[in-house]
């Protein structure tokens, strides 16, 4: 063997003994892996408390909202300015529909379902609770009602995830949070009743 090939063994034995390098090379294979999880872990905690918060802040307006003195508007901004301090940007909507009574929360209004199809159509006639002037499958009034009435009210955030997680897609980052509940108003007067005109399919 020549002077030139024990060199060369030399040199290829002390190359791959050498792990001075090795340490960067895992990091190179661990460190996306490992800040994917980091993100994504901030990520999933930032919705869960961006859902406490509205779920918290939904029932303090809907409890405020009960009283006759009550401004729903000012209830709603009461809503979106908890959200704007831990979700910049946040897009608020809301929407109320009231009833006369607990059980009559996503009832259809009263008509003659002469066909049982579940639906008022074929000339059926109905009763216009709710005095739309056409049957409804909810007789949800919009608005928050009157005294006595049950108000739904249901809250809708949309954001954009403020975290950065690498390799989700795009839309990933876009979230949509919604928060309802079901309270009755004080009785601070004669509750008005259901119509009673009505009508035909």
């Amino acid at each position: 063997m020549s002077p030139y090939q024990v060199q060369a063994g030399k040199l290829l034995r002390a190359f791959a003994c050498d792990r001075s390098g090795a340490t960067a090379v895992e990091f190179a294979f661990i460190a996306p892996v490992f800040l994917t999880m980091v993100m994504g872990i901030m990520d999933f905690g930032h919705s869960v408390y961006a859902r406490a918060e509205l779920n918290g802040s939904v029932q303090q307006a809907a409890r405020s909202s009960t009283m006759e003195t009550s401004d729903t508007s000012v209830a709603d901004n009461m809503v979106r300015s908890y959200l704007e301090t831990i979700v910049p940007g946040v897009e608020v909507a809301s929407t109320r529909a009231n009833y006369y009574d607990f059980t009559d929360v996503g009832r259809a209004e009263r008509w003659n379902d002469l066909n049982n199809n579940g639906q008022c159509d074929n000339a059926e006639t109905f009763v216009d609770e709710n005095e739309s002037g056409d049957w409804d499958a909810d007789i949800g009034r919009s608005g928050n009602g009157g005294a006595s009435d049950v108000v739904v009210y249901t809250v809708t955030a949309t954001y954009t995830s403020p975290f950065s997680v690498p390799f989700y897609p795009e839309s990933w980052k876009q979230r949509t949070l919604v928060a309802s509940t079901t309270l009755k108003n004080q009785p601070y007067a004669y509750q008005i009743a259901y119509g009673s005109s009505t009508g035909v399919c």
